[in-house]
């Protein structure tokens, strides 16, 4: 495992160190996962498709779950329901 130390700017900028980004091409894209006080980052190209999609729901659940917790949530019965996940 390498490690190296890099800052933040004040726009929120990160520097990738030379030694950790020697196959990291210039427009690749990069995923960048927050677990507490973890920042783990990934070049999208080398994710899986599966994955891909379950980060995005992942995403999409805990910003639904904000809202429900913050009174913005909808109610409905299992019919509705069913009916509206059938429409994505």
């Amino acid at each position: 495992m390498d490690v190296a130390i890099t800052r933040m700017s004040s726009k929120g900028q990160v520097v990738i160190p030379a030694e950790m980004r020697e196959d990291i091409d210039e427009g690749d894209k990069l995923i960048v996962i927050k677990n507490d006080d973890q920042i783990i980052m990934k070049k999208a190209s080398k994710l899986s498709r599966n994955l891909e999609e379950d980060l995005e729901f992942a995403k999409r659940t805990d910003e639904a779950l904000k809202r429900i917790e913050a009174g913005k949530g909808v109610k409905m019965d299992f019919d509705r329901f069913v009916k509206e996940m059938k429409k994505w």
